[in-house]
């Protein structure tokens, strides 16, 4: 490998290309542009024009990948099209001369401006939009390979990075340099990863006009949707609610009953069938679901709560009814998320614990929502009778309705607090053995966590008399280590309204 190549192996090379005629094209700019790129980590340049060649070469000794641009009326070829080209190149001091090696219409063969450009003793960048012109440039003994015209010889402009044109072309043994459209450190970073021997970028780092744009476009996109309320959903073991929330206000809901015998197909009908009132008059949508949801795929955490089978394409699923971009978040994470925003958080850490038919939960630390495997909660072990079982098995609002029917008390987890309001021997029972387990979890949780507050909320977590429980049976820990209790201040709400303002953070 020559010096040059090997001065900015797995490296950054900027291009300083300004957009023609606008404000920063002349040399004197072009060359603070270049200058600036090298002082901030950059190892090569990539640069256009032979005055603007001249100008950085005089400022700098570091390696230069030169070209020239035309529009000619008889081809689309644009990067270096002629032998002058190619001479001038190297006398304005490239040391590394690329020229377009695409198969079309062209007005010099790519095998001649390869021999001119070793003529004149530079090396040969061939910038190509496919793997068989990488190929026959290989072939014909270039020194370096480009991706620089992925995507530009003709349909759509993709939004993307080709990766896998890349890929192809690192194992054909040439260096390889991805260009096209990488826009953010992260696919810079992946370039490499995939053996890359440099990465240019342009736009991103020395085209202001057009990172203004992007800035702005993302901006009146966001202005034009948030100017709309967000439709949420709530899709839970006993309820599914929808909802149109404006910041913390819910403006209109619709619930339903979710039928556990239903599948998820149905569950997503359901939701459709609840918001088809208000299509049109929303512009994002977030879901808040129980279980696991990874990569816009849902999975049962605990079946007995409600059975979903593995990796179910909600987002999917939800988008093909609902004609917009659906974000999904585990329920417990999305109440945590808007008791943190808009509840009892009031801003401060907490961990959200919901005790329901299920039980759930979720932390927001230094400002930030954990996002872990379907809330922080109900399904962590407990050991009961030297086995493990998941929490929510041992105190939710499903076990104290199947532990009163056990005890012969064929009646909905309200009835059994009403009992026990009542003083009912056996209801008591039963809603203590719901609250031993709930304050073991959260004198757990304050340990691990230390948060501000602990928030609990959900039909059991808030149900007359169960928060004095807890804080009677946590009671006696010292004051540093025990967790300061509030009750959930968004109720049911709780869930759409976090879940209505993250996917509007997604916009």
């Amino acid at each position: 490998m020559s010096d040059c190549l090997q001065r900015f192996a797995s490296s950054l090379v900027v291009s300083c290309q300004p957009v023609p005629e606008g404000p920063l094209d002349h040399p004197e700019q072009v060359v603070g542009f270049a200058l600036a790129a090298l002082a901030s980590g950059g190892r090569g340049l990539r640069i256009e024009g032979i005055a603007n060649l001249k100008a950085v070469r005089a400022a700098t000794d570091a390696p230069i990948i030169g070209l020239i641009k035309r529009d000619l009326d008889t081809s689309p070829i644009r990067i270096t099209p002629f032998l002058d080209d190619v001479a001038a190149l190297a006398e304005a001091g490239a040391d590394i001369i690329a020229f377009d090696a695409t198969d079309r219409v062209r007005p010099v063969p790519v095998a001649d401006l390869c021999k001119a450009v070793h003529a004149c003793g530079k090396l040969a960048m061939a910038d190509i939009s496919n793997i068989e012109e990488a190929k026959a440039a290989v072939a014909l003994g270039v020194d370096v390979v480009g991706t620089t015209m992925s995507g530009y010889t003709g349909g759509p402009e993709p939004s993307d990075p080709d990766f896998a044109l890349l890929a192809a072309a690192v194992r054909l043994g040439r260096p390889v340099i991805a260009e096209g459209r990488i826009r953010v450190p992260e696919q810079a970073a992946e370039a490499i990863r995939l053996g890359a021997h440099g990465v240019v970028v342009g736009s991103a780092i020395t085209r202001p006009e057009h990172i203004t744009h992007w800035f702005a476009d993302a901006i009146g996109a966001a202005r034009a949707a948030s100017a709309k309320p967000t439709l949420a959903f709530d899709l839970g073991g006993t309820k599914t609610l929808v909802a149109l929330v404006d910041g913390d206000r819910v403006l209109e809901t619709g619930e339903r009953s979710t039928s556990r015998e239903l599948g998820p197909d149905d569950w997503c009908d359901t939701i459709a069938e609840l918001a088809a009132p208000w299509r049109g008059h929303y512009g994002a949508v977030g879901g808040a679901v129980t279980g696991v949801v990874h990569g816009g795929r849902w999975t049962a955490l605990n079946p007995g709560t409600l059975p979903v089978s593995s990796n179910y394409p909600l987002a999917d699923a939800l988008a093909s009814r609902l004609g917009h971009p659906v974000v999904l978040h585990n329920d417990a994470q999305a109440a945590a998320w808007g008791e943190y925003r808009f509840g009892a958080g009031a801003g401060r850490d907490l961990v959200f614990v919901t005790v329901s038919t299920g039980i759930g939960g979720g932390a927001i630390i230094g400002g930030r929502l954990l996002i872990g495997r379907g809330g922080v909660a109900g399904s962590v072990g407990l050991t009961q009778g030297g086995a493990p079982s998941p929490l929510e098995t041992l105190a939710s609002g499903r076990f104290i309705a199947e532990t009163a029917a056990v005890a012969g008390h064929s009646v909905d987890t309200p009835a059994v607090f009403a009992a026990a309001a009542h003083g009912e021997v056996w209801a008591s029972a039963i809603v203590d053995r719901s609250a031993d387990v709930v304050a073991r979890l959260l004198a757990d949780l304050q340990l691990l966590f230390d948060p501000a507050v602990m928030v609990v909320g959900g039909g059991v977590g808030l149900a007359d008399g169960y928060r004095a429980r807890l804080e009677a049976r946590l009671a006696h820990l010292p004051p540093h280590l025990k967790p300061e209790i509030r009750a959930a201040a968004l109720g049911k709400s709780a869930g759409v309204i976090g879940a209505a303002d993250l996917a509007r953070r997604t916009l």
